[in-house]
C-alpha cells in the first residue's frame, strides 16, 4: 500500500486493517491473521488446508480486496485472456 497508493506506513496499516475488518494490532497476530486469510480466501502461510486459493488466484483475491493492481496478476490476465476470480 505504501508503493501502490503512496501511503505512509501507519496509513497503509490502517487501510489494510480496515479492508480486512481487523484492528491494526491484529495484523501481526498470526492466529488471527490465519483465520482472516482462510475466511477471505487469500491464502494461508501453511497451504495444507482444504481447497484454499493458492498462487495467482490468491493474489487476484488480494488485489480485489485491497483495490489495487498486482503486476503478475495483470500480466497473467493479459497473457491468458482469462478473467480471474476477484
Amino acid at each position: 500500500m505504501q508503493l501502490s497508493k503512496n501511503m505512509r506506513l501507519g496509513e497503509a496499516k490502517k487501510y489494510v486493517a480496515d479492508k480486512l475488518g481487523v484492528d491494526i494490532q491484529d495484523l501481526s497476530d498470526e492466529v488471527t491473521m490465519r483465520e482472516v486469510r482462510e475466511d477471505l480466501d487469500i491464502a494461508t502461510v501453511f497451504m495444507g488446508y482444504g481447497h484454499a486459493s493458492r498462487g495467482i488466484e490468491a493474489k487476484s483475491n488480494i488485489a480485489k480486496l485491497l483495490g489495487i493492481e498486482i503486476n503478475c496478476v495483470e500480466r497473467f490476465k493479459q497473457k491468458t485472456g482469462m478473467v480471474l476470480p476477484g
